[in-house]
This record gives C-alpha cells, structure tokens and sequence, in this order.
C-alpha cells in the first residue's frame, strides 16, 4: 500500500520558504492586526476624490494597501495549500480574505466617486501631470465607465464578495479537504491509496487493472456528491450572471472577457477552429488506442504510457537541470534566476496528505515567486516544473513594473508557462535518437496539446453553454450538467472513444470552472506559446528581445496589444491555425516513428 507522508514528515529541503512574505504565522498575525487602520485610512477619501492631488494621493495609498493585502492572502493561502485539513491555515485564509472584502467594500467609491466628475473635469484631471503614474489606470476606468454603478451601489456589491465567493470556496473545501476515496487495486491485487493528488499518476501507469479502478473509485465519489458540487456551480454562475445584469453587460461571458478587453470574437474563433481541425484529435485517439494495443479505448486509457517501458522516472535534480537546460535560450541571466530560485525555497515539491492536487505558482510584488507542485518523477512532472517556472519567472519580470502594473493579467498568465513547455519538449526532441524515447517524447509533446488546446477548448464550450442555460432560464441540474459534458466528450474525443458512464461526472471536479471563463486562456495562451517558442528557437536575438520584453510589461497595457508587441495577432484564427498544425506536424512525426517501430 503506497501511502502518502504527514507534512511534518517531509524533508524541509524540498519544501518552499515562505519567510521572503513573513517570517511565520506570528508576524503575518501582527500585519492582519493592522488591516482595519489602513481601510479607516482610505475610507477618509471619500467625498474628496475630485482633484488631481486628492486622487493622486488615494491611488498611491491604495496602491500601497493592496500590496499589504496580497501578502496577508497569498501567505495564508500558501499555508492552506500545504494542508488543507488544517483549521488554522484555513482560519488564516478566511479571516484574510474577509479583511481584503471589507477593504474593498469600504473603498468601493473611489472608481464611482471620480467618475461621478463631470467628462471635461475628468478629462482634465486624468491628463494632469501628476496623475502620470497612473495614466494607464485612469484611462482603463474611464472606459469602464458604462458598467461602473454609483457609489451606494458599488459598496453594496462589494460587500457581497465574500459571500458570492463561497460557491468556489465549497467546492475547493469539498474535494480538497473532504473527499475520500476508497483505495484500489492493481492486476496483482496489490492495494493503492487514492487521492486528488495522485490520481493522474495512477492514470499514468501501465497497469491497466489499476487504471480502470482508480477512475471508477474516483468518479463514484464524485458521482455521490453530485447534487452538492451542480448546487454550488450553480451558485457561481448566478452570482456572475447577477453582476454582469446589474453592470449593464449583455452576458457573464461578456463582462468577463471586458476586465481585459477581448472581444467576444476571440473566444469564439477559438471554439470553432478547434472544431475545424477536431480530426486531427480524432488521429490521436486512433494513434493512442493502436498504440495500446487494446481492442477499446476508454477515458482511462488516455493518460496511459504508449510504449512500453515508458513509464521512466527522473529524480528532482534531474529535473531542475532539464528544465535549467531547456530555458538556455532565454538568456544567461534568465537562467540563473531560474537556479536561484531553485535552490533557495520558491518550489514545494513532493505531495503530502492533505496537500492540494495539482500545481500552480504565487507570489507577490514584494515576496519570491512560489511554486507548488506534487512531482512523482514523471516526464509530464518535469514539464510542470517547467511550466510553473514560466509563470514565476513572469511574475519576478513584471517587478520591473511600478507595483499598480506588476500583475499580468488572466488572458496572458498562461503563455510564458507554456513557452517553458514547449522549450522543454523541442530540446529533448531534439537530443533523441532512439524512436521509442522519440515517441515517449513525442506524446509527450502531444498530450499537452491535447490537455491545453482541445481539453481547455472543450471547457470553454462547456463554460459557455452553462452559463448560457442559465442565462435562458435553465436549470443548471445535477442531469443537465453532466449530460451537457458526456456530449462534449463525445464530440471533442471522436467515435473510437469509449464513454463510460463516469467521465460525465468531470466537470464538478475542475476548480477553474469558478473563476468564469477562465480556462480559454490556457487554450489561447498554449496557441500563442507555440508560436513564440518556434520563433526564440529559430530567430534568437530580436525574438528572445521581445519575448523578454513582453515578460516584463506586467499589466502595463491591454493584453493583446502586450502579445502584438511579441508578435502574436490574437484577434485573427491564425496564431491558433498555426499552433495545430504543429501539432498535425508531431502527430504525422509519431505515426511514423510508430511505424517505426512496428506498430
């Protein structure tokens, strides 16, 4: 029975250092003290907010205010993430979160309060010399000026964001810290524990025994808790489809993609180009289930290893030098922050019970970047790696911002992790000459394209059309949620997959689904990371220049005029044309290399 280790059972060496943010739980308690001062001291502003110098001094303060509440929320949710069983972590998490939604209900009329000035003064003042530092701010307030409410209003709405977050709340609290699962066994009958945090890598083994038994455990609890988890996605989408009402938007999906100034049009060109090269992806199953050998693929099936032998491990140190290797071409002084980083507490690296599944990567204008990650050695491990290097490393470029600019925004969080992906996966290719350990990589290569262009697509569909029901007057029922999905899956997986009657139930268990329209992102920024990482490897120099350049604008500017500026043109199909015809590319290059090797 493989069991996971109590976090007091780790090995301090590869667990992060939170210290860069506080020193321990004592001092983040004496800074939370000093919360309900500052918001008192930025509550004084108001009915003052119409000169230049008031506003100047409003922003700066509250600038600095936010600043003081990231850290307090981004060490506490640090802290939750290491255990999430734990009542103190998650009692650090509520108490901070709360203090950060009476802060923005009690500032909430400053955005109504200076656009409340009438359009010459404002005008005036927005161009004054001393708001300068703040241009970019004033510009993008006065243009959401249409959705913005009045004072009463907005304070009003703002007092409800602790309670229109608790749906996502919930649902992390229920399968993170809640959920168990019956333990399973492999074709020996040897027994494995089953976790959030491990399930894919059972998925990933060769046995296929344990493979259809961890999924049927995991999917039946699910599956129990189902009416619970459709309750609480419910509740996420009515909360955003109230505020986008009382915002004055036409859709939840068109105040969501309005914060960072897309259009609709992107959104949807990408859900019907997928579409247009959906059979490439039906290749892929065709490939996968030859390559398996076995007479039915099932979703299973798909995170297997497709050749046997492939199931190779690679210690940590292992991987850090792959991925130190594979971020060569960003620089010399790209890669040392990288080691540095590695080697002085920014990473967690090994699960624990209790830990959170999965992995991302946190940090705040005046801490490190952080890292969590639950590595078991895996190829797939030593890409996540990677791809949470990305986002660190554009979170430590972003400081080269003033801190009103230092964070990126959503539409591009994902392209500098998956520039670091594809890095990774074009070096080994390009190191290898044996055609299995080309195919091990080459699928590689494939799944993440699979994972992040057609799966994050399909959960774009399945965000849109939810939300849409909702929007119709349709209830978001436990039955229609999931018979929603089982087409979704039918469609996006092709005729050869086998739909089990548990895969219906994955959608209550993907956390992105709280933050609306989120995971299209991840779809566009794969697309857009292809074309950057295919330009840094063959054009070097002024490629690298602007990559390096983009990675530093932070959210100086709207997002797609920050991708322009590296040379992707979101606004048309092409970056996402390009990026799967790469992959028909790679899928053609492991066809033959199968062939190859006689299958």
């Amino acid at each position: 029975m493989t069991e996971l280790k109590e976090r007091s059972q780790m090995d301090s060496a590869y667990m992060w250092d939170l210290s860069s943010l506080f020193e321990n739980d004592e001092a983040w308690e004496k800074a939370l003290g000093e919360a309900d001062g500052m918001t008192a001291s930025l509550m004084s502003y108001e009915g003052k907010l119409n000169t230049a110098e008031n506003i100047r001094a409003f922003l700066d303060e509250s600038t600095d205010t936010e600043r003081k509440m990231d850290n307090l929320i981004t060490y506490a949710m640090l802290r939750r993430s290491e255990d999430t069983r734990a009542q103190a972590a998650q009692s650090m998490y509520a108490r901070a979160f709360g203090k950060y939604a009476a802060l923005m209900a009690a500032t909430s009329f400053g955005e109504p309060e200076i656009l409340s000035l009438d359009e010459e003064k404002l005008k005036a003042i927005a161009e004054d010399e001393l708001l300068a530092p703040y241009k970019f701010t004033l510009d993008n307030l006065i243009a959401q000026k249409p959705h913005t409410l009045s004072g009463p209003e907005e304070k009003l709405l703002a007092s409800f964001t602790e309670a229109l977050s608790a749906p996502g709340e919930i649902a992390d609290n229920l399968m993170d810290a809640d959920l168990t699962f019956d333990s399973v066994k492999d074709a020996d009958g040897k027994e494995h524990e089953l976790s959030g945090s491990n399930y894919i890598l059972l998925e990933e083994s060769n046995d296929r025994t344990l493979r259809e038994n961890a999924f049927r455990s995991y999917y039946r609890t699910y599956k129990g808790h189902i009416n619970t988890f459709a309750a609480s996605y419910a509740g996420a989408v009515k909360a955003a489809a109230a505020e986008a009402s009382v915002r004055h938007y036409a859709s939840s999906r068109e105040m969501s993609l309005s914060q960072n100034h897309i259009p609709l049009s992107v959104y949807d060109s990408l859900i019907e180009t997928v579409h247009k090269y959906m059979p490439l992806m039906y290749r892929y199953v065709s490939l996968r289930k030859r390559l398996l050998g076995v007479e039915d693929i099932h979703y299973y099936d798909v995170y297997a290893p497709l050749v046997k032998g492939s199931d190779r491990r690679y210690t940590y140190e292992e991987a850090k030098q792959m991925v130190l290797d594979a971020v060569a071409p960003l620089g010399e002084d790209y890669v040392e922050t990288v080691r540095n980083g590695m080697n002085t507490g920014w990473i967690d690296v090994y699960p624990n019970k209790g830990k959170s599944g999965g992995a991302f990567s946190s940090g705040t204008y005046d801490s490190n970047p952080y890292i969590m990650t639950n590595f078991t050695g895996t190829l797939d491990s030593v890409s996540t790696i990677a791809h949470e290097m990305g986002h660190s490393m554009h979170t430590f470029s972003s400081k080269q911002q003033p801190p009103q600019y230092a964070g990126y925004t959503l539409f591009v969080a994902e392209v500098a992790s998956t520039v670091n992906e594809n890095l990774l996966a074009d070096q080994l290719l390009e190191k290898t000459e044996d055609p299995k350990e080309r195919l091990i990589l080459l699928n590689q290569y494939l799944e993440g394209f699979k994972g992040t262009v057609f799966r994050q697509t399909m959960f774009a569909e399945f965000e849109k059309e939810a939300h849409a029901m909702y929007e119709r007057g349709e209830a978001l029922s436990p039955d229609a949620l999931s018979s929603m999905y089982r087409k979704l899956i039918e469609l996006y997986w092709g005729p050869e997959m086998v739909i089990d009657e548990e895969v219906q139930y994955e959608w209550a268990r993907i956390p992105h689904f709280y933050n609306p329209f989120y995971v299209y992102v991840y779809a566009t920024g794969y697309c857009t990371a292809s074309a950057l990482a295919e330009g840094i490897l063959k054009n070097g120099g002024d490629s690298v220049r602007k990559y390096r350049e983009f990675l530093g604008m932070g959210g100086s500017q709207y997002p797609l005029d920050e991708l322009k500026h590296a040379g992707v043109y979101l606004t048309t199909p092409q970056p996402v044309e390009t990026a799967l015809k790469k992959f028909e590319r790679l899928l053609e290059d492991a066809e033959e290399t199968a062939a190859k090797l006689g299958y």
